[in-house]
Order: C-alpha cells, then structure tokens, then sequence
C-alpha cells in the first residue's frame, strides 16, 4: 500500500507513535500475558465493586481479616506440632523507595500544575479549548455511566483498539481514506452548490434594482 492510502504518512510505525515502551507492547499484545493479567484484575475489580456491592475499605479488610487468621491459625498450629512457622518476609519501606515514589509523584504534579499555569493565563488556547472539550466530554459520559464501568470500559478498547488496527491496519486505512474522499468530495459540491445559489440571489437582486 502507498503512502498516498496510509492514514498516518509518517515513517513511524503504530508502536513508536504510543510511546515504545512496555507500555505499547502491553497495548498491542507483545506482552499477551501482562495484557491480559490486566484486563482480568480490572475484570475482577468491576465485578467486585460494581456489581457485588464492595467498597474499597471493605474489600481490603476483609481481605486482611482473612490474611491474618490463616497466619494466626499457621502460627499457632506450627508451634503447637513443631513445624516451622509462615515464612513472612521482612515487610518496610526503604528510604529509597520512597524517594523514588516521591520524586515519581512531585514530577508528575508539576506537569499538571505547569500546564494549568498556562491555561489559566491564556497562554496556549488550542490546549485550552482541548482540554475543555475533553473535560465535556468527560462530564457527559459520567452522567451515563459509573466511574467503575468507564475506567473499565475505557481500559478495554485502549487495549483492543489499537492491536486491531495494527492487525487490520492496510484495511482500515483504506476505508478511512475512501470515506474521507466520499466526505471531500460531497463538501465540494456543497460549496459549490452554496456559491451558485449565492450568486443567482445576487443576479436577481441586481435585476429588481435594475426594475426600479
């Protein structure tokens, strides 16, 4: 296919446009198991929250009461008939990890905070209008759904979408393109159409005028 039926005419491939990375191999499938890990956590998490009526609080102390009375009830049985007791791991923070974190977390908010900067002082307009149209966007489909059933809804065609374009991607394309030509074409003729009539109303209010 020639670069004149290609959607995206660039040299890039699909993979380097969404960043590289593990992430576009999570996006793509190039990494199936850690894709679908995530799509199955996500499942499982919209299940539980959505339709089962959990709360995160009560999602995770439940989880811990459980937690502890298997370790409890290991504990006590091992010292009771000498066995060896849980192998717990030694559980802390270190002060690295939490730099790290930090320094991930402050990084990031900084971003925000610039790019708000410059919205609320007027110096980017088209990220403006983009970000408002996005923020729209947002607000309608929220009254339409929970933030569960969107989170995961949105999970979910960002990790179809763009591997079934990458699979289909000649096909796509050239029906994007012959779509977008119908659509030209017919905009054309609109205009066209538009100017005549302009130019007809001209000519008879050029011949009333001449009438009187």
């Amino acid at each position: 296919m020639g670069s004149s039926d290609r959607l995206f005419r660039g040299q890039r491939t699909l993979h380097q446009m969404i960043g590289g990375g593990l992430v576009a191999d999570v996006i793509l499938w190039r990494q199936r198991n850690l894709t679908v890990g995530i799509l199955l956590l996500m499942l499982a998490t919209w299940l539980v929250f959505g339709r089962c009526g959990y709360t995160l609080l009560s999602l995770i102390s439940s989880v811990l009461l459980l937690l502890v009375t298997i370790i409890f009830i290991w504990a006590k049985s091992a010292s009771i008939l000498n066995r060896p007791a849980p192998p717990l791991p030694e559980l802390h923070l270190s002060e690295d990890m939490v730099n790290e974190a930090a320094n991930f977390i402050r990084s990031h908010v900084n971003t925000l905070l610039s790019v708000s900067q410059d919205i609320a002082m007027g110096k980017d307009p088209k990220l403006f209008f983009k970000v408002a149209a996005c923020l729209w966007l947002i607000s309608v489909i929220s009254g339409l759904t929970d933030l569960l059933t969107l989170g995961y809804t949105g999970l979910l065609l960002v990790l179809t979408v763009p591997a079934l374009y990458e699979k289909y991607e000649e096909y796509v394309d050239r029906h994007i393109l012959l779509i977008y030509r119908k659509l030209h074409q017919f905009y054309v003729k609109l205009d066209e159409m538009r100017v005549l009539t302009y130019q007809q109303w001209i000519l008879e209010k050029e011949k009333l005028s001449s009438y009187h």
